[in-house]
């Protein structure tokens, strides 16, 4: 599997419950931090679930 970059570019402030638990699951804690993670489809789920709050970027 390939690796992505995923940044969190927006605040989960004042979001629903749930995506604030997927940034969570995802590792990300503030804005501007960033994880590097495989792309499995669970994954790529949990980034489409909060794709308007985090950047994403293949990483090779």
């Amino acid at each position: 599997m390939a690796a992505i970059k995923i940044t969190q570019v927006k605040s989960g402030i004042d979001r629903m419950a749930r995506q604030k638990r997927t940034l969570k699951a995802l590792g990300l804690r503030r804005l501007h931090h960033s994880v590097t993670v495989e792309a499995t489809p669970q994954i790529m789920g949990m980034v489409k679930a909060v794709h308007h709050l985090v950047k994403t970027e293949s990483v090779n």
